[in-house]
């Protein structure tokens, strides 16, 4: 739908616009600062209107994290059926998604709200960088390793959530996941060594894999065994549970996707699983892998790990 839309190449200071489907936009303000905007917005993806709230904006500032940029303002985006939401579950949806920026240190600045049939939820996110710091997305070499943040699997849990199906251990394992903020971005973006940076959200693994691999002209092989999921999500996915957007990823990535003849259905889910607030998907040299590795053990990503590595070829991702 958006192949006709203008590429804004006639700007010198944007530095980061459309042309690579990166994470934020980011503007050159100075010789020492560029701003990084970005905006996301979804309906409910959990029953709670507070915990809707932090999980809302966890997933926009995520964004700015991944561009390796410093958050220091938002703007809520709200939809709401008039009538049909009380005012109390509207104002905790606000409250959830207040609390983590506080807890980042910065102020929602203002807004916008709207009528809509079902709620909807976000934020205009901006950070503030320097412009040689930034983090693209197309900018990874031949050699460079791929750590993955996060474990996979936010959207078959969620699919699981709304058929009832979800245990309150596996939805607390859930929201923790989807309300960590991804602040590893803010040092990885001090790392040489770190070459391209980007965030694994509604495209899942191999759909925001795939644009590194497209922007950077590299081919990725990846270690399935190696993946992090998960625990409630693998046993979820095996049983059945999974995302009507799960299959469309598929059906836009499959051309350039190479998996193992015998492999069982379930673990193509998992790797096109729509991921809510997902993990930072990391390209580095091997020799700085340890170091990025160990940034995100110390900020509480215990599940990160080296899933496969990047070569010469065509833009395409292998299972070895």
């Amino acid at each position: 739908m958006l192949k006709s839309a203008p590429i804004a190449g006639a700007f010198p200071d944007l530095l980061v616009g459309n042309e690579s489907s990166d994470d934020a936009a980011v503007y050159r303000l100075n010789d020492t600062q560029a701003l990084v905007a970005t905006t996301d917005f979804f309906a409910p993806i959990v029953d709670d209107p507070y915990d809707f709230g932090r999980i809302s904006a966890t997933n926009a500032l995520s964004d700015i994290y991944a561009m390796g940029a410093r958050p220091i303002l938002a703007l809520a985006l709200l939809g709401v059926p008039l009538g049909k939401l009380p005012v109390e579950a509207v104002r905790a949806i606000v409250a959830g998604g207040e609390s983590v920026c506080a807890a980042v240190g910065i102020p929602i600045g203002g807004g916008h709200s709207v009528d809509v049939p079902e709620p909807m939820y976000g934020l205009v996110a901006l950070g503030l960088i320097h412009p040689s710091r930034v983090k693209r997305n197309d900018q990874a070499r031949a050699g460079d390793v791929l750590i993955l943040g996060k474990g996979l699997g936010i959207g078959i849990m969620g699919a699981a959530l709304k058929k009832g199906e979800l245990r309150d251990k596996a939805y607390r394992q859930m929201l923790e996941t989807a309300t960590q903020l991804n602040t590893p971005g803010l040092k990885l973006a001090e790392m040489e060594g770190v070459h391209a940076l980007t965030d694994v959200t509604g495209f899942g693994l191999l759909g925001h894999l795939l644009e590194l691999c497209q922007g950077a002209g590299l081919e990725a092989k990846l270690e399935f065994d190696r993946i992090p999921i998960l625990s409630a999500a693998r046993y979820l996915v095996e049983a059945g549970y999974a995302t009507g957007a799960s299959e469309r990823n598929w059906t836009s990535c499959q051309h350039a996707v190479s998996l193992p003849a015998q492999w069982p259905q379930w673990r193509r889910k998992i790797l096109t699983d729509p991921q809510t607030s997902g993990g930072l998907l990391v390209a580095c040299d091997a020799d700085t892998a340890p170091a990025v590795l160990a940034l995100f053990r110390q900020e509480g990503f215990k599940q990160a790990v080296v899933v496969g590595t990047l070569e010469r070829g065509q833009p395409a991702v292998r299972f070895v």
